[in-house]
Formats: structure tokens, sequence, C-alpha cells
């Protein structure tokens, strides 16, 4: 016998299973496997006692009535497998009908049979039979199979064999007893011919197709009509029909519609019909759709922790962190309100809400963590609280009575707030209506918590830190910016929403002289503490160059020094410009740093100038200038490229939707040639401009990878009678030239208390042109906010104030200056230089 280790373990596994049965059990248990071994049609057994001859049928598998009761007896002379079998004691396999020749019963066609006998000790006593298909003998492995069940079940067979033997059974009785086998299944079962008649139905059957009086004999499709099974399952019929035509077992399942239940009907082509074993699988299917719908909810659950980390793991501030556990935890659970309450010092405070009602918020800041409260419990616990409704709230916390009232809520889950072992506070949510939350929604927002813990802390720091560096900045920057007269200015800093690094970006307004101002703004590339330290360093710079006076170009090439000084890494762009109210002339230089805007009243938005020069650092001297006439109302407008560049818009681009903002906000009532009246009214107007403009170009909810900085300066032309110059003589005479001059235009102002010390400045300041310099000198009065006297030369020798000893005759000209004017200094001009004095008016 023939067996491979595959089929010699699945036959330990049914002979262990079987161990127990006798009798018909038994043989059905043993035909059973013996078809499935060999993928037969069916089987039968045929068994004898020890005195009888004939073959007695005493039990079937798969076959049909009809074809089964050909096979009832089966006499030893016949030469049909089972009778060659039993009289040789060795298996035989034979065709079926038209294959070869033979007595007994006939085979369908295209169909074998093999038989193995049963051999006791004493002597063969019957035969196991299977119907193969097609018509060609089994493998050796599959009647080796045959043979080891035929092997394994003679010895349980002893006792039925000599019962048979005494008349104990027949034929007809193994017919009746597998009919009642059938009969008694938990399965219905039914059976129909090649033309669809319903041959036999047991119990179960009855109960899904009708009695049996109604269905034996008639055909299936009768049936179906009368159930309106077609109805309901049109496409039961085609399976039925594929199911015989095919002549392979096909199963599926079904919802029988007359009660509704759910079947898995296997459908066993056999010899001139067709059975059908129909399981009932409702409660399979429930408990199948439950455990589908726990593993979906656990999926579920899985992906809204998911969700919840991702979106956790993304969010920066607490407002960032508060929006997450909003947007993916309240919804789940139908929650209608989340607050996040931290614990700072011995009080509790409302770091974030969604869905409350701001005056119940600002009600419960800073409540005592020592006073009777859900949070300050949580806090001491360090367990979650759930709270099902208003009543159970009320009985817990009697002195809170008002509270669900005032927050509109019905019932809450506080769960704590841990951080490494420390309980930093506690996040509440609430929901509209009472609710009972069950045990696994319970431990899901407890699990939930701990991410909401981490997150809100790592938010926090990151608010403490962002806060810091924001202060860091705004003390780089200039706290109040200078009021001269010629300008009017206003600026905004704007850091960026991502990072919490400071960046470099600066603005200055820095007063000269003559009543001149001057325009500053920068840009340190990247972002730290290292660039905000090197834009204070530049700022600084900046005043201490232009307090020298040096012109635009000349102050860049310095200030480029200063940073190639700093190292490689370091690299910055700034814009100087400087407005001459009495020219009503800007002059500015630029270092890698975009133009500014000109905005003139009646004119379209312009940036003047040529390309600006590489940024300081790279940048190799000289400077270009570039000097553009100022009306009196116009704007200045100078920006850094955090407002106008990004990674979503170039730079050029970026300056035409400046130009575009500026034009729309001073088209506005009250602006551009309007000219708003009063100082306040023009402050209040550039304010305004400042926010429209940034409301244009960084929209609120916009993130910026950059800072950006804005200052906007309208300019004030210094009236024409307000101006007052000469030239003087190069000799002696020239300083009575100016003293003449000085009186007279002084009583002119109507500032004749000024002429005496007047005078006396501008003969000092002219006889130290004559002296130590050189023509052509003139004399220039400007009548400001102070009045300023300013002498040129054309000498570049710069003035210095020296102590004179007791016995010199000189020497004490410019310290005479110094003592009776409020400021004075000393600028280079293309021609030379200028001396100049402020003096307060009266």
């Amino acid at each position: 016998m023939c067996m491979d280790e595959a089929i010699a373990s699945r036959l330990r596994v049914i002979t262990e299973a079987g161990d127990g049965l006798q009798g018909p059990d038994l043989l059905a248990f043993v035909l059973d496997h013996a078809v499935t071994e060999t993928g037969g049609l069916g089987g039968m057994a045929h068994l004898r006692g020890p005195g009888a001859r004939t073959l007695q049928l005493a039990a079937v598998h798969g076959l049909i009535r009809t074809v089964a009761g050909d096979w009832e007896a089966v006499e030893p002379a016949d030469t049909s497998a089972p009778a060659r079998a039993v009289a040789h004691g060795t298996p035989v396999w034979t065709p079926g009908l038209g294959v070869g020749g033979g007595t007994g019963p006939a085979l369908p066609a295209g169909s074998g049979l093999l038989a193995v006998p049963l051999i006791t000790p004493e002597k063969v006593t019957g035969a196991l039979s299977v119907l193969t298909a097609p018509a060609a003998p089994p493998t050796p492995e599959r009647r080796a199979a045959v043979e080891a069940l035929a092997a394994w079940a003679v010895p349980r067979l002893r006792d039925d064999l000599l019962d048979l033997d005494r008349g104990g059974a027949s034929p007809s009785m193994a017919d009746d007893q597998v009919s009642r086998a059938l009969w008694h299944m938990s399965d219905a079962f039914f059976a129909v011919d090649s033309e669809w008649r319903v041959t036999f139905v047991n119990g179960e059957a009855e109960r899904l197709l009708g009695s049996s009086r109604a269905t034996l004999g008639r055909t299936l499709w009768d049936a179906f009509r009368r159930l309106s099974i077609d109805d309901a399952e049109p496409g039961l019929r085609s399976r039925y029909r594929r199911a015989a035509e095919s002549g392979a077992p096909v199963g599926f399942e079904v919802r029988w519609p007359t009660n509704q239940l759910w079947y898995y009907m296997r459908l066993v082509p056999v010899p001139n019909g067709l059975t059908v074993y129909a399981a009932d699988i409702t409660e399979s299917r429930a408990r199948e759709a439950e455990r589908a719908a726990a593993e979906r909810a656990a999926a579920g659950r899985s992906a809204r922790i998911g969700e919840l980390t991702d979106a956790l793991a993304q969010a920066l501030t607490m407002r960032d962190v508060v929006n997450a556990i909003a947007d993916r935890v309240l919804p789940p659970f139908g929650a209608s309100g989340v607050v996040v309450q931290l614990i700072e010092g011995s009080a509790i405070r409302v770091a974030g809400a969604v869905g409350y009602p701001q005056p119940f918020l600002e009600s419960i800041d800073g409540t005592p963590i020592d006073e009777i409260s859900p949070v300050a419990e949580v806090y001491q616990t360090g367990a979650p609280a759930f709270i099902e409704s208003v009543e159970e709230y009320t009985a817990r916390y009697p002195s809170m009575v008002g509270r669900p009232a005032a927050a509109r809520k019905q019932a809450w889950a506080f769960l704590p707030l841990i951080v490494s072992g420390r309980n930093i506070g506690c996040s509440v949510v609430a929901f509209a209506e009472p609710r009972r939350l069950d045990a696994e929604e319970r431990a899901l927002l407890t699990a939930l918590s701990g991410l909401m813990g981490q997150a809100i802390e790592r938010a926090r720091l990151y608010d403490m830190e962002h806060t810091r560096a924001k202060e860091l900045q705004r003390g780089l920057l200039p706290r109040v910016l200078p009021s001269p007269s010629s300008v009017t200015t206003a600026a905004r800093y704007l850091p960026a929403s991502e990072g919490i690094d400071v960046g470099g970006d600066w603005y200055d307004v820095i007063p000269l002289s003559g009543a001149r101002v001057a325009l500053v703004i920068g840009d340190v590339m990247g972002h730290g503490l290292s660039e905000a330290a090197t834009m204070g360093r530049l700022r600084t710079a900046v005043h201490t160059l232009a307090d020298l006076e040096f012109p635009p170009a000349e102050l860049l090439i310095r200030l480029n020094d200063l940073v190639s000084d700093l190292g490689d890494d370091f690299y910055a762009t700034c814009l100087y410009a400087v407005y001459d109210p009495a020219a009503a002339t800007c002059v500015f230089a630029s270092a890698g740093h975009p133009p500014p805007a000109v905005v003139r009243p009646g004119h379209p938005v312009r940036f003047p100038g040529s390309a600006p020069d590489p940024p300081l650092g790279t940048a190799r001297p000289p400077f270009g200038t570039t000097e553009v006439s100022v009306e009196e109302g116009s704007l200045l407008v100078l920006y850094t490229d955090g407002l106008v560049e990004s990674a979503t818009r170039d730079i050029d681009r970026g300056m035409r939707h400046l130009a575009s903002a500026l034009a729309g906000a001073t088209r506005a009532p009250g602006s551009g040639d309007a000219r708003p009246d009063g100082d306040r009214s023009e402050n209040a107007w550039l304010e305004r401009l400042c926010d429209d403009v940034l409301a244009e170009l960084l929209p609120e909810k916009q993130h910026t990878a950059d800072d950006a900085a804005l200052l906007i300066a309208r300019t004030h032309a210094l009236a024409s009678d307000h101006i007052a110059d000469w030239p003087l003589s190069e000799g002696p005479i020239a300083a009575g030239e100016a003293r003449d001059h000085v009186r007279d235009q002084l009583t002119r102002w109507e500032l004749a208390p000024l002429t005496p010390i007047s005078e006396l400045l501008v003969s000092e300041l002219v006889a130290n042109a004559v002296r130590h310099g050189r023509g052509p000198i003139g004399l220039r009065l400007l009548r400001g906010e102070v009045l300023i006297c300013e002498v040129t030369d054309g000498s570049l020798t710069t003035p210095r104030i020296r102590h004179a000893s007791e016995t010199d005759e000189g020497g004490r000209g410019l310290q005479l200056v110094s003592s009776l004017s409020q400021r004075w200094g000393t600028r280079y001009t293309s021609t030379g230089k200028c001396i100049w004095t402020e003096q307060p008016l009266p």
C-alpha cells in the first residue's frame, strides 16, 4: 500500500476523530471520508453475515435513492466491483456503462467504481465502494487511503455483521436507516433528479420548501414559485443549474426569503440528479458580523489615534493643539466642547477651549487649586473622572451648581494631563446631552489623554519660547520711533509664523542735521540668536555712521566692512535713505535690498532705482546712489523681502501686489492728497495703512517662513519762506555780512530774541571758515522745529574743539559754539563741508 506522508497524517487525524463511533454512524463516517479522499461522487457499503452469501447494502453516501436502489443486493456471482472484491479479497476498480463489460447494476457513463474488501481475521465480510469520475482508475495513493479506512473500520463492525447475519438488518432496512439519519439531520437536505423533480426532503428541508406532500414528485421550481423565491432571489435558480451542469460540488451563502435566515448551501451533483445541503449559518454570520464590527471599531480607534497623533505632531502652539483635539476627538464621541486647564502655581488657568461660551471661560480662569472641583480632584488623584449628567455633577459638587448651565454642558470626561510623571492639568471633554461612556470609550479617552498631555506640554513650552523670542525681537527694534517734523512714520514687524527663532529684520528712523532724516531698513539672513545679535550690532553701527553724517553710499561701504569682519557665514541686506525736506528729495543706496516704493499724490506707485548692489558681506564697493524728487505729502515705503516674497510668490509679483495694496489703501477717504489734519490724525492714518498693507500681503491664516518688516514715512517739505541762504565774501568782511543777514532774517521771522546768540554763532563759524577753509563760503538759515544755522566752505578739513591755554589768543571759538547752541556738528557735502548749529525756538 503506497501512501505519502501528507495522506497518512490526514488519515491519523480522521481515525482519531472517529474512534468512538459504531454501527451505522461508523459506516457513514468511513464512507464520507473515503469519498473525500478519492474526490468521488458518492459511496456505499455492502455487508454479509457469517452464513450469508448475498451482499446487502448497509450504508449510502451522496447517491440518490434511484441509483442506490439498484445496488440493494449484490449476488456473489456478479462481476461487479463489490462482488469481485469480496470474492478475491482484493480492491477492484471497474469502469462505468459503455466502458467495460460484466454483470451487475450499471454505472453512470463516464464514471467508475472502486471496491475495497472489508476483511476480518476470519473472512471477507463486505466491501466499501466509491463512485469515481472520470472513468479512470484512481491513483495508488487514493486507493491506499480507501484501503486504510476500510482496514480501520472492520474491527469496529464485527458485532454489526453478526446482527446482520441473524436477520437484524436487510437492504430495505439499511435504506430506511439512511433515510432516518437524513431526516433527523440538523441541516436541511433534499435531492432532485435529472428532471429537477424532488425525490427526497428531510425535516429541515420541509421547512425551507414547504410540506413534503406538496413537494415530493414535483419540480423544485414549483416550490420556488409557490414560495415566491424567484422574486426575492432571482439568481438562485441559475446557481442551481450551473452546479448541475458543472458536475462539481459548489457552495454559496444565501438569505432564504421565507424566514430571512442565512444558509450555506452545498450543491453536490450525483448521477441522474443533485443533492443539496443547507446549513443554517445565521448565528455564525451574526457572530462574524459582530467580530467584523468589533474589528472595524478597533481599526477606527486605531485610525483616530493615528490621526490625532499626526495632527498633534504638526501642532506647534496651544491653539493648534486644542484645535487638533477638537477636530479629532470630539466628533467620534459626539462631544460638543473641550477645554484645556493647566496648573500654574496655586491657580487653574484656561489654556485653550473650543465649544464653550467666553463668559464661562473667563469665570473659571484662575480658580484656586484648593477649591473643591472636578479639575482639582483629577489633579490630586491623577485618575480620570466621568460624570454622566447634571444631577450627578451637582450631587458631587454642590458648590458649583450653576456651572453646567453656564457652560451649556450635561456630561463630562475629566482627563488628567500627565507628562513624565507630572500632572500638569486637566483636559475636559464635554457633551451637550447626558452621556454614559462605556468601558471601551473610557479606556480610549484615557489613552488619548496621554497623547494630549505630551502635545500640550510641548505647545506650552513652544509658546513660552516663542513669547521670549518675540520679546527679544521687540527689545532689539526701536520701542518708539522719533517724531521729526520732516516726516511722520509708522512701522510694523511681523515675525515668521513657523519656528520660534528670532529673525534679523530691523528698521530705524534717525534724525540728521539740516532737518533731514535717515530711513533705514535691513535684514540679516537667517534666524536665531546669532542673527538677532548681528542685527543689533548693525543697528548700532548705522546710528554711529549716521551721526558722522556719511552719505548713503559711503555709509554702506563702512557697514559692508563691518559685516565682512564678522565671518563668511554672515550676510545682510540694507537700504539707507536720506530725506531732505529743504530740497524735497530722497537719496538712497541699497545693498541687496529691494527698492523703496514711492507714492506721490495723484501718481501711480513706483519703485525707483536700478537693480540693488550685492548684500553686505559679499559686495564690492562702490555702491550706487539714487536720488528722487519727493513732493509734499508723498509716502516713502521701505520693506523687507518677507513681505513680498515667499515659496509661492516671487519678488516681482510680490512688489506688484504691494503697489496694488498701497494704491488701494491711499485712495481711501482721508488719504493721499486729502491730507489728514493734525499730527494725531496723520499718525492714526499711517498706522491703519500699515495694518491694511500687512493684511493684504500676509493674511492672518497664511503661514510664513520669514519675518517681515514695513516702514512707511509721510514727507513734509520745508516751506520756501522757511529757508534763507546767501553767498558770502571770502575775506574778513564775511563775518559782518553774515551778522547782517541773520539780523534781518530773524526780524522777518519774528525771532528777534534769537538775534544776539545767532549773530555770535555765525560770526565764529564764518571766521573759522575764512581762517581754516577755502571758498566759496555760504550761509543758510532753516526754520523748522529749531533754528538751524549752516555755514559751508570748500574745505574737507574737520574742525575740532581743543583746550586753549590761558596765554593762547585764539582757539576758543568752537568751545563758544558748543556752549551757545543746543546741538552742533559737521557734515561733508559734494563740494566741501558744512558746519551747523541748532537753537530751540522761543
